[in-house]
């Protein structure tokens, strides 16, 4: 009797065996396929993407950097994947243009701040022929970077200053630092700067160094319209550490609309010769020649359309006044400055540069200025910003100084290191 027993407690305990490894089994093969099936919906979704941005070109330059710049005739550009624009009359130029107080042309007086013209690297292997517009091919790895394909080419939420805000939780939490000049308590059509372009260095991937103006509308909410524009380093974003011209905008604080430059519909170009998101070259080198780039954002009194220019001579394109619900009127403040994401690496500040990597007090040559800083006012005139503010998180970490002269107008010089025995 024993023995029987034995026998079939030893059949039980087998049979029991066989079942549980036929489960696991079993729930290997369904993770497994689970997992097949995840990582080939989320290359259909890329695909899909990269389909949606890469509009089938006219001519295809290759740059020396690794971008491949595609002409992409003018009326397929991605602006018009937006339903509101299936039938857009594309606007070729703006009705007015802000007259203003300075000769774009003009080089400072003094030798020692004498600065130098600026092109695009893809300029170097060719040029898009007239009624295209250059696009900065969209990669598979690009998208890839991303959190999602959903969030590629958007920035994360809640990263415009707020200088009044003395809120640590809130500087914390959104892991941005910037140090800037503001003005507000207008009503502002348009903003103006020439930025001096660096390379700064970058400790992490997924962090960026950026120097631009804002034009901002609304409330620091989730109503938030911005308008943005300057040069920036995102390794995450481009793949690399060059500085390149990028544009942003958005109608809800960065929840769901807007982008950088064109991955996604909304801004629509009209120039043929300077390409968003592409290198810019060269750039200023520590006690070497300085460079710099100027940038106008302006409301079209008679459109009402917000129009882009680069420099002297590049009329861009505009963002069309329905995408935006502030903006659509007027902006209530005017933000020039850096920002850097600092995401605390090693429970420590960040190496990430901003400007040139040094602080404000070392000035020309050293330090990263905006110059000639101007508002637009409700006459289409570029006027002195009244009332200039200046707002840094860390000021040990990154700093900004005002001054004014005649060649420069208003000015600041800003940046810093970023971790130093004083920033840690």
């Amino acid at each position: 009797m024993g023995a029987a027993q034995f026998s079939i407690n030893g059949h039980w305990r087998r049979n029991v065996e066989v079942v549980l490894f036929l489960v696991s089994l079993w729930g290997l093969i369904s993770l497994s396929c689970a997992g097949r099936i995840s990582a080939s919906r989320q290359k259909l979704e890329v695909q899909k993407h990269l389909k949606r941005l890469n509009k089938p070109p006219i001519k295809t330059i290759q740059s020396p950097d690794g971008d491949i710049i595609d002409c992409v005739h003018i009326s397929h550009q991605p602006a018009f994947d937006h339903p509101f624009l299936k039938d857009h009359k594309i606007q070729a130029r703006p009705s007015y243009h802000p007259e203003g107080l300075f000769d774009e042309k003009k080089v400072a007086m003094g030798s020692e701040e004498k600065t130098n013209s600026i092109t695009q690297l893809w300029h170097m292997n060719g040029k898009c022929p007239e009624d295209t517009i250059p696009i900065r091919r969209t990669k598979k790895e690009d998208v890839l970077r991303a959190s999602s394909v959903k969030r590629y080419g958007k920035k994360k939420h809640r990263s415009v200053p707020r200088p009044r805000s003395a809120d640590p939780d809130l500087i914390n939490q959104s892991g941005h630092q910037h140090a800037i000049a503001y003005v507000e308590g207008e009503k502002f059509y348009g903003a103006k700067a020439t930025i001096n372009v660096w390379e700064p260095k970058i400790q992490q991937p997924n962090e960026f160094s950026l120097s631009q103006i804002w034009v901002l509308g609304g409330s620091f909410g989730e109503d938030l319209n911005s308008i943005e524009a300057g040069w920036q380093v995102s390794p995450d974003l481009y793949g690399d550490n060059n500085t390149r011209l990028f544009t942003y905008w958005t109608s809800d604080a960065y929840q769901a609309t807007g982008c950088y430059n064109l991955l996604c519909s909304g801004f629509i170009q009209v120039n043929s010769e300077v390409a968003m998101g592409a290198s810019i070259s060269p750039v200023s080198g520590f006690r070497n020649s300085q460079y710099d780039i100027s940038i106008l954002v302006w409301k079209d009194p008679k459109e009402g359309n917000w129009w882009m220019q680069f420099g002297s001579d590049y009329v861009l394109g505009y963002w069309p006044s329905f995408l935006f619900s502030y903006l659509a009127e007027s902006a209530s403040m005017i933000e020039w400055g850096g920002e850097v994401v600092n995401s605390e690496p090693d429970g420590q500040h960040t190496s990430t540069q901003m400007g040139s990597g040094r602080f404000p007090e070392e000035g020309f040559g050293k330090s990263s200025y905006f110059r000639n800083i101007q508002v637009v006012d409700s006459t289409n005139n570029l006027k002195t910003p009244k009332g200039l503010g200046t707002f840094t998180e860390q000021s040990n970490c990154y700093d900004v100084q005002t001054g004014s002269n005649g060649d420069w107008g208003h000015y600041f010089y800003y940046g810093g290191p970023g971790r130093n025995p004083n920033c840690q």
